[in-house]
Parts: C-alpha cells; sequence; structure tokens
C-alpha cells in the first residue's frame, strides 16, 4: 500500500514537472516567436526607410525600385501587426508563469505631442488619506502627468458680423460700417470651409456628394447643389490666381509635357477624356524659377489639343514620343518650332516589361522567357541615369561637362550596341520593336539625345509624371469626370493645387488665405498670393 501511495506521489510529481517544463517552453518558444517577427519588422522597417531616403536623394529612379518601395509598405504593414499579436500572446503566457519575465518589444521612441495643440487637464481625485497608515495628514509633493493624444469630430461654427446701426441727432441720417466681403459672390461660407471642400474634391478626391454625406453625419445639412454652387464661384473667384500660374509657366523655355487618361460621362455611358500636364520644373539645373504646373481637359487625344495648349510658345518640350506633338515641331510652326527632347524612362521601360522577372512570374510566364538583351538594355540606360544623380542640382555649365565627360561615350556606345542587336533580330521580336522605338522616325535619336548638348535637359520626363501621380488615385475615387465643364474644372483647380504642392506648401492652408484675402486685394498685389511668394507665417499675420 505504501509502495502504490509513493509511486502515486512519484508519478505525480513528474507531471507537475513536466507541465511545468511544457509551460516555460511554451513561454520561451511565444517569446522566441515575438522576437523573430519584431526583428523582421525592424529589418523591414530600416530596409524601407533606406530605400526612400535613397530615391529622395537620388531623385526618381527605375520603377523597380519604385514597385519596390511601395512592396515593402505593404509588407511592413502587416510584419507591424504581427509583431503586435506576438508580442500580446507572450504577454499572456508569460503572465501564467511567475519564473518566466514577459518580452518587452523594443519601438522607436515617439516624438513628444506638438505644443500648438491644446491640453485639457483630467485630474484625478486625489486620496483624502494614506494608503500605508490611514491617516488624514498628507500633503500633495508634485503630480505625475500621462498624455493621451485624442480626436474629436469637426468644430462647426456660424460667425455672425454685427454692423451696428447709428443715427445723427442733427440731420437724422444713418451711419453703418459697410459689409464685409465674402470670399464668393452671395457667399454664405467662410474662406476655410471653402478650402476644406476643394481640397478634398480635387486633392484629396472626394466627391461633392460623399462631402455633404459626412457634413450631415456632423449635423450640418449642405445639399450637393448647395455645395456645387459654391466650387463654380471659387473657379471664378480664382481665376486671376491661375492666370499668373499659366503666364509663369508659359514664360519657361523648357516644359515637361504628358497626359493621362480621365473617363468623361457622356450619353450613359463614359468615353476616355485626357488630362495634360505641362510642368516648369528648373530645381534640376539650379534653375532660380520657382515650379509650377498647368492642367488641361480634352474630350479626346486629338494633336490639336497640344497646339492648343502651347499656342505662341516655343522652347524645348520634353515629352513621350506621343506623333500629337508633331505640329509643334514642324520647321513653319509660328513663331517657331518647338524642340523635341524624349524621356529616357519611357525606352527603358520597353526593355523593361521584357525583363521584369517578378512581372512574368505575376502573369504566369515563367522566369526563363526573360530577354537577356532587354535586360542588358536597361543595365546600360540605368548607368546613364547614375551618372543623372550625381548632376542632379548643379549649374547648366556643370551638368554639360560631366555629361560630355560621362555620358556621351556610353550613350555612343549604347546606339552602336542597339543597331547591333537589332540586326541580327526579326522585325516582330519584341525587343526589335523596343530598339525601334527609339529609332524609327527620323530625327528621334537626335531628340533622345539632346541632353547632350543641354545642360538644362532632364534625362527623362518624371517631373509631369509626378504632377500627373495624383490623377490615377483619383480616377478609383471619382469614377468619372461629369462632363465637359466639369473636366475643365478639375485640370483650372489641379493647376492651384499642384503648384502649391511643388512649392511645399500646404494646398488647403494657402487657398484659405488667397480667399480670405483676394476680395479685399488690388491687383497689382495679386503676385504676393501665388504659391512660392506665400508663406503660412504672412498668412497668420494677415489674419492677427
Amino acid at each position: 500500500m505504501d509502495d502504490a501511495a509513493s509511486e502515486i506521489a512519484r508519478l505525480r510529481a513528474a507531471l507537475a514537472a513536466s507541465e511545468a517544463r511544457a509551460a516555460s517552453a511554451e513561454a520561451d518558444l511565444a517569446q522566441v516567436r515575438a522576437v523573430v517577427t519584431t526583428s523582421e519588422a525592424m529589418i523591414r522597417h530600416l530596409k524601407l526607410e533606406i530605400a526612400k531616403m535613397r530615391r529622395e536623394q537620388y531623385g526618381q529612379s527605375s520603377e523597380r525600385r519604385a514597385r519596390l518601395i511601395d512592396q515593402m509598405e505593404l509588407q511592413l504593414e502587416e510584419l507591424e501587426a504581427d509583431a503586435t499579436e506576438d508580442e500580446i500572446a507572450a504577454e499572456r503566457v508569460a503572465a501564467k508563469i511567475t519564473n518566466v519575465s514577459a518580452f518587452e518589444r523594443r519601438r522607436p521612441a515617439r516624438k513628444p505631442f506638438p505644443e500648438h495643440l491644446p491640453r485639457e487637464r483630467v485630474i484625478v481625485e486625489a486620496p483624502a488619506h494614506c494608503a500605508c497608515c490611514g491617516s488624514a495628514r498628507i500633503v500633495k509633493m508634485g503630480e505625475d502627468i500621462t498624455e493621451t493624444l485624442e480626436a474629436i469630430p469637426r468644430q462647426w461654427k456660424v460667425i455672425q458680423t454685427v454692423r451696428e446701426k447709428f443715427t445723427c441727432r442733427d440731420c437724422e441720417k444713418i451711419s453703418q460700417p459697410p459689409a464685409p466681403f465674402h470670399a464668393t459672390p452671395r457667399g454664405w461660407a467662410g474662406p476655410n470651409l471653402l478650402a476644406t471642400i476643394l481640397f478634398e474634391k480635387f486633392g484629396q478626391h472626394q466627391p461633392l456628394n460623399r462631402q455633404a454625406e459626412r457634413y450631415a453625419r456632423e449635423g450640418v445639412d449642405l445639399s450637393l447643389s448647395t455645395l456645387a454652387d459654391q466650387v463654380g464661384a471659387c473657379a471664378t473667384v480664382l481665376q486671376p490666381i491661375h492666370d499668373l500660374i499659366r503666364a509663369h509657366v508659359l514664360a519657361a523655355g523648357r516644359l515637361h509635357g504628358d497626359d493621362t487618361t480621365v473617363p468623361l460621362l457622356a450619353k450613359g455611358a463614359t468615353r476616355q477624356a485626357r488630362l495634360w500636364t505641362y510642368v516648369r520644373d528648373d530645381r534640376p539645373f539650379a534653375g532660380g524659377a520657382p515650379p509650377a504646373a498647368l492642367f488641361h481637359f480634352s474630350p479626346d487625344r486629338e494633336k490639336t489639343h497640344p497646339n492648343r495648349h502651347l499656342v505662341g510658345w516655343h522652347g524645348t518640350l520634353q515629352a513621350d514620343a506621343y506623333g500629337g506633338y508633331n505640329d509643334l515641331y514642324r520647321a513653319d510652326r509660328g513663331p517657331a518650332p518647338v524642340k523635341s527632347a524624349l524621356c529616357w524612362s519611357h525606352a527603358r521601360r520597353k526593355f523593361f516589361e521584357l525583363a521584369d522577372i517578378a512581372g512574368n512570374v505575376r502573369k504566369g510566364k515563367p522566369a526563363h522567357e526573360i530577354s537577356p538583351v532587354a535586360l542588358e538594355a536597361v543595365a546600360r540606360i540605368d548607368a546613364l541615369f547614375e551618372i543623372e544623380r550625381g548632376i542632379n542640382g548643379m549649374s547648366v555649365e556643370e551638368r554639360l561637362a560631366a555629361r560630355q565627360q560621362h555620358a556621351r561615350p556610353r550613350v555612343e556606345e549604347l546606339h552602336q550596341w542597339l543597331m547591333a542587336q537589332r540586326s541580327q533580330m526579326s522585325k516582330h521580336n519584341p525587343v526589335a520593336k523596343a530598339i525601334n522605338y527609339m529609332f524609327d522616325k527620323e530625327g528621334r535619336w537626335d531628340a533622345f539625345t539632346r541632353f547632350l548638348d543641354d545642360g538644362s535637359l532632364c534625362l527623362s520626363n518624371n517631373a509631369a509624371e509626378r504632377a500627373l501621380r495624383g490623377i490615377a488615385l483619383g480616377r478609383k475615387a471619382w469614377l468619372f469626370a461629369g462632363s465637359q465643364r466639369g473636366g475643365e474644372r478639375a485640370a483650372f483647380m489641379y493647376s492651384l493645387i499642384v503648384s502649391a504642392k511643388m512649392n511645399d506648401i500646404d494646398p488647403q492652408a494657402w487657398l484659405a488665405d488667397v480667399l480670405a484675402r483676394m476680395p479685399s486685394l488690388p491687383v497689382s498685389r495679386l503676385p504676393e498670393l501665388l504659391p512660392w511668394n506665400w508663406s503660412a507665417g504672412s498668412a497668420r499675420q494677415v489674419a492677427a
């Protein structure tokens, strides 16, 4: 009997020890998993930061790097969520075992909350007696403050401008101050509300019906037609600012040009309209003129539209090889022909599509179908972009000298190599078609190599593509332009908003200040409101 009892006790002790080891192993496993996922998230975060810093330092790079950054950002979101889940799981397991310390995830130091935010003090009721001995003789010796960032719904208010009337005892005439100017004729909305409506519609791509629904949930019922009326009124009021930006853009001797598709509602369906942009950006060659963008809308892609947009302008147009620009390059064009400078990013993209291993795999194509000629072409063109990144922001003379020394030999070698490769291919070969893009028209290669003789030119047309980047996001939100006039109004507002962004100012704050000051500002002082002459500090001083 004693032997059976001792055996049971021994087995119970062994079982308890086994359970303790299992619990400890589970805790260790949870902590290891948390460490691994946290490390993966940290590594991914650091790689993303390095990629962004490289892109910021060297400018727009290859499509491969752009795709890599987008992919890394998506992966980082998932890894951060995984790390948090594993950290919580490790804490719960550690809480069950007294001899295992909980895993603490190492997080980046949080920046302090901005000083300009209002502080609301919530004081926890102090104890009346000592928690140790119960004595009532306690005095305050300090305090600890825990800050929590909170958001409250948007605050609306109605501003009542009171104009008192006075009557004269002698002449019985009535005196009263004049009514204040509104930003728009017969206006009822303040400049900040108008700027919010405009920026959310054209800058954040939120259609007016969605804005009206959100305002209604916040207790302010504004109909779609009421909001649309103010958008049209603002476009009229802001016309002088748009005219100044347009004149500034067309005063440049070099422009970037590009276009993108915009669905246009027509008879119950949609058709492909176009949104065009012309960008002035002299920063790559240390030019003193501020950057700006001019947008146009058209219901189709006929060549008459670039002719109309750039009537009277002559200089160098950096664009793709779209044939609609050809009339601008005619020798008999008045007042002078436009010079063509073609984009190497477009040329590289055709080779890149044939050398994109990851892209082929996504499309279900075997990786071994990658063209070695296309891969070599991408590498040779990337070498030119590497040279450009090194001279970005230098003067025209320095850029020209560097190109003559480093880029011209590579371009000449590339020309000979491409000609030799094309001679060995069928004309139906996809790589031959990519090569022909650079040579098949008279003067095409001259347009590609014009940058070698002009230090102010860029190797690519990425400035225009960056200006159009927001339109691609907008298409997913507003689906289509409602009319020809609506498309033209969108182009009008894009010119203002994109120009503001290019000058690193907040478009919404700038629009609010412009709408507030324009009614009382003489025409001679309107240039003060242009994005590159405006600053948030001066706007606050005027408001004060």
